[in-house]
Order: structure tokens, then C-alpha cells, then sequence
């Protein structure tokens, strides 16, 4: 008997921060300057950009907003500096869902999917129930403690609250994209404003 084969696998080191739209917003800039993301990574760790209060918290804050900005695109890191704190909101969220396929496919299938059918709420159990279905395929879910389990699901629905489209009470919130971000996101093919709960076609 052989074994199913495995999806690739899912990164879960989404645990330090939340959003960090504040922190985009700070690194954006320096990348802009220098184009090279070591080298943003280098210096808003020696000159503790972040301002966080340890060193070893500012090296994590750092490295996992650089892991997130990277993704984006030349222009949407130009992008940052120009836009408002929602809008900013919105595309640290795409970063994460590029970044974490995980997020990126719980974002597509799960947030978006309830919004088009109109069920107005997403729950923990709806996070819980969605990590169980992957785990078929993926054996680094089905291995995880309830302790990590519970950080990751708790930060997944910190970005969702930070970037507004979730409310503290749990009910979803009806995105509303810019021109400006909906014409970057959808550059891409597929259009990445399915990481959102729109009508708007993705």
C-alpha cells in the first residue's frame, strides 16, 4: 500500500505579531532605499526601527515583517508609504496570505467562501474544522500540539480584526478596496483579491 502523496508543505511560523501593518509601514521605506531586503533587515535591527524593547524581540518583528514585505511586489512596497492605514491594512494582509499558504488558502475558501454564501460570522471552529480537512494532506497540521494550534488560530483571527475584515464579535466585514489596491492585487492570476470577502471578482 503506498502513501498518499503529501501537499508541499505549510509554514507555521506565523506566530510573532499579528498584522504588523505598523511595522510594514516602517520597513517599506527602507527597502524603497536600498532594494535589498537583507539590508533592510540588517539595519532596522541595529538601529531598532521597530522600537521594540528587547533586542531579541526586535530581531523577530523584523525578520517575520521582512518575510511578509518580500512577497510583495516592487510596487506594492512603493505603494505602502502612499497609502492610508486601511489600505495598508489590506495589503499586509495579502502579504500574509501569500507568505502562509495556509492563511492565504483559509483567507480564499473559508472567509471569502461564508461572505459569498452569506453566512455573516466566522468562529474558531471554523478555523479548527478547516486545519482538520487539510490535515489529510498535510502531515505538519496533523502533528501540531493544541497549544501551537491555538497561537496560530488566535493570530490568524488578530490579522482579520487588525485589517477589518473581521469584527471583535466575530461577524465578517464587508472589504472595501480601493481602486489603487484592487488594480495591484489584481496584476496577479489568479487576481489576489480572492484573500477577501468581497463580491468583487477575484
Amino acid at each position: 500500500m503506498t502513501d498518499t502523496p503529501s501537499e508541499p508543505r505549510f509554514g507555521l511560523s506565523f506566530t510573532t505579531g499579528a498584522l504588523l501593518a505598523r511595522e510594514g509601514a516602517l520597513l517599506a521605506p527602507v527597502y524603497v532605499d536600498v532594494r535589498n531586503w537583507e539590508k533592510v533587515r540588517d539595519r532596522a535591527v541595529e538601529d531598532n526601527l521597530l522600537q521594540a524593547r528587547t533586542h531579541r524581540t526586535g530581531v523577530r518583528l523584523v525578520r517575520e515583517t521582512v518575510k511578509r514585505l518580500s512577497v510583495l511586489t516592487d510596487r506594492e512596497v512603493e505603494l505602502m508609504d502612499e497609502l492610508t492605514a486601511p489600505e495598508r491594512g489590506h495589503l499586509m494582509w495579502v502579504a500574509a496570505c501569500r507568505r502562509y499558504g495556509l492563511i492565504g488558502e483559509f483567507a480564499e475558501e473559508v472567509v471569502r467562501e461564508r461572505f459569498l454564501l452569506l453566512a455573516s460570522t466566522l468562529r474558531y471552529e471554523d478555523f479548527d474544522g478547516f486545519v482538520r480537512s487539510k490535515a489529510l494532506w498535510h502531515d505538519e497540521l496533523a502533528k501540531i500540539k493544541d497549544s501551537t494550534m491555538q497561537r496560530l488560530r488566535s493570530n490568524v483571527f488578530k490579522m482579520l480584526v487588525e485589517a477589518e475584515l473581521l469584527s471583535e464579535s466575530g461577524h465578517i466585514i464587508p472589504a472595501v478596496l480601493t481602486d489603487q489596491v484592487a488594480a495591484v492585487l489584481s496584476d496577479r492570476a489568479p487576481s489576489d483579491v480572492r484573500f477577501f470577502p468581497t463580491r468583487s471578482a477575484a
